[in-house]
């Protein structure tokens, strides 16, 4: 009877293996930490306080902070005021990027966080619950000389949440308030090399428009892009696994098909994981650079829920059937309990998505975040998604632990056994375990590196070397998930060996008869009740045993 390879390879292969693809490991996180620069850099700006003389004007005017035509500026309200210039006749104008810089393709997507200065006054303090009124102009343009093509317009409006230190008397006139950071823009591809924000704050007092906002003395932007480096370096890991990781499902799947049983649920889904796997793997990034494809962002976050998804269900039913009697496994319907919860969070997941970066697509200012009940929704996601994840989690970790406790029943069965016959199945155990403590692993190694990339500087000085923990976070985590793949095909693959005829003959060498002989046949009656991808698969049925 042939296993799979996780079975019947031998251990020094199989160590060999495992050395192979640990020595991967470690370089798919050098790569990252030693190679790759910071996954993001930000940028400060202050926006350029720009007048617009002309009060009523029929087509859009450009005001540009700086270069042929800059705009007639001031320095500050209170020279607008001796001027008689109304606050309706200020423009906030930021050129992004600064003065002698280009902005890329390789930057991929352009994120934009907007803070307000205000100043107390006693006659004008900033009432509970104010929300600012903004009417933005993005454009663009390709060289220094040509005109500002506009590429979005809107009014948007963000509740400001600020908080005043000192006590609020007279003398403490002219301290700046704590403002919290407010979500602004968010541009799904970076293919103009230069980018232009005018920004006006209307004031209407008959229908309270941004009135009771405080006296706003600056607005500041801070812009936020992919590093083209670190760009360089994803591509070429996604170009580099793609192919690696199709070789190997159609190795897996020939091997499959040409077993003279059809397929069990099992092997299936670890082609679907393959197939995951691969579609998250496509670099069709590199399109990117030559085309301005806005829905970048929210493609790749479809597709890592497409994987995710796959995976957490892989790990449902891998373990599910190791557990089921042999009339309850190779049914998917089985599942639906457990996979359905999956499917309906990713699909909450995909809703919420698409209320946020699928409305950017047409609007770059909109954001989920800009009022209460997006907030509250937005975060009532967050939240049930990470219990969600806690709780399956420990549930994964309960079915390994049943998964476990099944085999070591099988195991009272072993002693009778002959040495050769039982040596042989506590090595298919000890592998087995190994395996599911790995996966494990993996799981937890996500939710680890995630935590660190969160709260720690986001690079470590090692000698003369600085390791960049945020970007070997992202090449390690995801040359893990693609190793794990890879060692999935290949050690489920079915192998050629046949080990029943191997162990038959050894039995006549050993001469080992009578009752061993007897269990060595109940067991193999238990073996090749049902067929399945494994020897540990086959002997875990809970209808054989009994």
């Amino acid at each position: 009877m042939a296993g799979a390879i996780i079975e019947n390879m031998s251990t020094k292969k199989l160590v060999i293996v495992g050395v192979i693809l640990l020595l991967f490991q470690a370089f798919s996180f050098m790569v990252g930490g030693l190679i790759a620069p910071s996954p993001t850099t930000a940028i400060n700006y202050v926006a350029t306080k720009c007048v617009d003389t002309v009060k009523q004007r029929q087509e859009p005017t450009w005001f540009t902070p700086w270069g042929l035509n800059p705009c007639d500026k001031i320095q500050t309200f209170e020279e607008a005021m001796a001027k008689k210039i109304g606050a309706n006749n200020i423009v906030f104008a930021v050129h992004i990027p600064m003065r002698n810089m280009e902005m890329s393709p390789w930057f991929q997507f352009m994120l934009v966080i907007l803070q307000f200065d205000i100043a107390f006054k006693m006659r004008n303090q900033i009432e509970d619950g104010a929300v600012v009124s903004i009417d933005v102009r993005l454009a663009y343009r390709d060289d220094a000389v040509s005109e500002w093509t506009e590429m979005a317009h809107s009014f948007e409006q963000r509740k400001l949440s600020c908080n005043f230190t000192s006590t609020k008397a007279l003398e403490n006139e002219g301290r700046y308030y704590d403002c919290d950071l407010l979500p602004f823009m968010e541009v799904g591809s970076v293919a103009h090399k230069y980018y232009l924000l005018n920004i006006r704050l209307p004031i209407i007092e008959r229908k309270k428009v941004n009135v009771g906002i405080g006296e706003i003395k600056d607005i500041r932007l801070v812009g936020i892009h992919q590093n083209g480096g670190f760009t360089k370096v994803w591509f070429a890991m996604k170009t580099f696994l793609t192919p690696s990781i199709i070789i190997i499902m159609i190795w897996y799947w020939r091997r499959i098909t040409l077993m003279s049983r059809p397929p069990v649920l099992l092997e299936k889904v670890i082609l679907a994981l393959g197939i995951s796997m691969t579609f998250i793997n496509i670099p069709v990034e590199w399109f990117s650079i030559g085309y301005n494809w806005t829905w970048m962002l929210l493609f790749g976050d479809i597709r890592q829920g497409i994987f995710y998804s796959m995976l957490l269900s892989f790990w449902i039913i891998f373990c599910g059937e190791h557990l089921m009697d042999q009339t309850e496994r190779n049914r998917f319907s089985v599942y639906w309990k457990q996979v359905g919860p999956i499917v309906f969070g990713s699909f909450c997941l995909f809703i919420f998505d698409m209320c946020e970066r699928g409305i950017q697509l047409t609007n770059p200012f909109f954001s989920i975040w800009a009022t209460d009940i997006g907030t509250e929704l937005a975060m009532a996601f967050i939240i049930v998604a990470g219990i969600c994840a806690c709780l399956y989690f420990l549930f994964l970790c309960f079915m390994v632990f049943q998964v476990f406790r099944n085999i070591s029943g099988k195991r009272t069965s072993l002693p009778a056994m002959s040495k050769a016959r039982r040596l042989h199945y506590e090595g298919l155990i000890f592998r087995f375990k190994f395996l599911m403590l790995v996966t494990l692993t993996c799981a937890a190694m996500t939710v680890i590196f995630f935590i660190i990339s969160q709260v720690n500087e986001g690079h470590w000085q090692w000698g003369e070397h600085t390791v960049e923990v945020n970007s070997a976070f992202f090449t390690g985590i995801y040359g893990m998930w693609n190793l794990y793949v890879f060692a999935i095909m290949f050690l489920y693959a079915p192998s050629h060996k046949r080990y029943g005829d191997e162990q038959s003959s050894g039995q006549c060498i050993t001469g080992d008869t009578g009752a061993n002989s007897g269990e060595d046949l109940q067991l193999t009656t238990t073996i090749t009740h049902v067929d399945g991808p494994t020897e540990i698969y086959k002997l875990t049925g809970k209808e054989a045993q009994e």
